[in-house]
């Protein structure tokens, strides 16, 4: 039976284990898909920690397949499902998880996948470049406007710092000393995390910033908060909307269309956007490629292979 990897209730660590499940069927509007590579994020051991998502309903089943988007070659269609067919390489977003041998897309969020894009790039996009992409395009700041973006090394931030570079916006990067040098090596302005940031970005950049783009949340929001006149243009990943609202800005609003997969891939393709895979594991060490992410010192993406 096709192996994934699962968690069995809410909880931690200890919630997760190894199973083995029956092939999924596609329904009407999906594509079972043979995974490559699925994409590792923050938001999968948050939902194994509880986390509703935005429009969830009804209870979640358990066991529960960890993962967000995948990459793969189309195995079967949903019933009157048209632009796609059996062997088409593609990557999109999960219906129901993708650390595992088989997934199911949503084809209103799946593309096709270039030739010349990796199966592990592709992997990356959906969840982290699109979220950036979303992000930045919400924003619509001006060319030569500045843009702080908090956990700029991770792989929504370094997604967003690039895409950002790429509108002709400047970027304050907040990220840990650590990762001084990837951060720069991006195009942005390093500012270290840890209190007394405020001060630390009115330095990088005396003249403010003229928007906020957070995927960190907490403490760091509320004081990059602090940083804007119009709180309009402040946006978060990394924070619930009622604390986000609170402070007068907006959580990222995702458009979650094939369109914004198709225009990330091309950055990608047009050597704009690097997706920094740097971290591979098996799909048999799933649990070592959660791990790497949930301690929060992931440098760019992870991404879990599946062997043909």
């Amino acid at each position: 039976m096709p192996k994934a990897y699962v968690f069995t209730r809410y909880g931690g660590p200890e919630t997760e284990a190894f199973a083995e499940l029956d092939r999924p069927s596609p329904g009407p509007g999906q594509l079972l898909v043979a995974v490559r590579a699925a994409g590792v994020n923050p938001v999968d051991w948050k939902l194994r920690g509880g986390l509703r998502r935005p429009g969830d309903t009804g209870e979640r089943v358990f066991p529960a397949v960890f993962g967000s988007e995948v990459s793969g070659v189309v195995e079967e269609l949903g019933d009157g499902l048209t632009g796609f067919a059996v062997g088409d390489e593609v990557f999109g977003n999960t219906v129901a998880g993708g650390y595992a041998e088989y997934a199911l897309l949503s084809a209103e969020v799946t593309a096709h996948k270039p030739a010349r894009l990796s199966f592990a790039d592709a992997a990356t996009l959906p969840v982290a470049a699109a979220t950036a992409y979303d992000g930045v395009r919400q924003l619509d700041l001006p060319a030569c406007a500045t843009l702080l973006i908090t956990g700029a090394g991770g792989g929504v931030g370094a997604a967003a710092v690039q895409i950002a570079r790429n509108f002709g916006l400047r970027v304050v990067g907040v990220a840990s000393a650590a990762k001084k040098d990837f951060v720069e090596s991006l195009g942005a302005v390093h500012v270290p995390a840890g209190p007394g940031l405020a001060e630390r970005v009115r330095a990088a950049a005396p003249d403010g910033v003229d928007a906020v783009y957070d995927l960190v949340g907490g403490a760091v929001l509320a004081e990059a908060a602090g940083l804007l006149a119009d709180r309009t243009k402040l946006i978060s990943a990394g924070a619930a909307p009622q604390t986000v609202a609170e402070l007068g800005g907006s959580r990222v609003a995702r458009a979650r269309t094939a369109a914004v997969l198709d225009a990330v891939a091309d950055l990608v393709l047009g050597g704009r956007l690097n997706p920094y895979v740097t971290r591979r594991f098996p799909l048999d060490r799933a649990d070592e490629a959660l791990r790497s992410v949930e301690d929060g010192h992931a440098l760019g993406k992870t991404v879990i292979e599946v062997a043909v």
